[in-house]
């Protein structure tokens, strides 16, 4: 598991300025400020409305922000063109909640799909790709199954593999456990710490879970009402002077 260090002296990969959003006139992210850090685990949390799905389509440009800047690498990807988004979108990997694999595919045909999408690959090169981070994932003898025919943990596995078959820089991850028992997501949480270890990735896990902040988090950013309320380690976030931090953690039983 990768271990907790503080990300004071760590390179930034992403850095977001004064980002904002409004639907029907409506301000949802309400100037964004937040440094995402190379490879760490960088979670995000706060309460249903706080704007977090709604930032992780800014981050990764499925929307077009109203004004601001996501600096992927140094360069600010909020103005590109679609055409211009193509490798920086190469950077992403997402997994999202419910794993979105394809029903009608088998394990294997869903890892590969990307590849067969996006690049040029020989079905040999394929072949092996899929196969590698199918091992890697502990899930290469589920290759052939179905999604229905194998567990939810199993499932999240094969999501993550799929993510990675790209070789991303970035795993984005929206609510990994959400909807699962706590066995099933400590084990989630357990395989988002050695995904980041093994492939060297940056994470970002958007999430409400606390047990996942304290159990791999390397830095975490509370986000409420479409600002970030706080930046900080894990560790540092117990002793906040933030009270709406405060309160947050309290409702979620991390602080009496």
């Amino acid at each position: 598991m990768a271990s907790k260090t503080t990300n004071q002296s760590n390179e930034v990969h992403i850095a977001v300025r004064n980002l904002r959003k409004s639907y029907d006139g409506v301000e949802v992210l309400r100037g964004i400020e937040l440094d995402i850090y190379r490879g760490k685990i960088n979670i995000i949390i706060g309460g249903s409305g706080a704007g977090k799905s709604v930032f992780s389509r800014q981050l990764i440009r499925l929307e077009q922000p109203d004004s601001g800047q996501i600096l992927v690498d140094g360069i600010d990807i909020v103005p590109l063109s679609e055409w211009q988004l193509i490798p920086i979108r190469r950077k992403f990997g997402m997994v999202f909640q419910f794993g979105a694999l394809f029903d009608s595919m088998t394990v294997y045909e869903n890892v590969a799909f990307p590849l067969h999408e996006h690049t040029r690959m020989s079905r040999k090169e394929i072949h092996e790709r899929v196969m590698d981070r199918l091992a890697a994932l502990n899930v290469a003898h589920a290759a052939s199954k179905l999604p229905a025919e194998i567990s939810g943990g199993m499932q999240k596995r094969v999501a993550i593999a799929r993510a990675l078959v790209l070789e991303p820089e970035i795993l984005i991850y929206d609510e990994p456990t959400s909807g699962l028992d706590p066995i099933t997501s400590r084990m989630v949480d357990d395989l988002i710490a050695e995904t980041a270890e093994r492939f060297g990735v940056t994470s970002v896990v958007i999430t409400h879970d606390m047990a996942s902040v304290f159990r791999i988090g390397h830095w975490v950013s509370m986000l409420h009402k479409g600002r970030i309320e706080e930046s900080t380690t894990p560790d540092r976030l117990r002793s906040t002077s933030n009270p709406i931090v405060s309160q947050f953690l309290k409702a979620s039983g991390i602080l009496d």
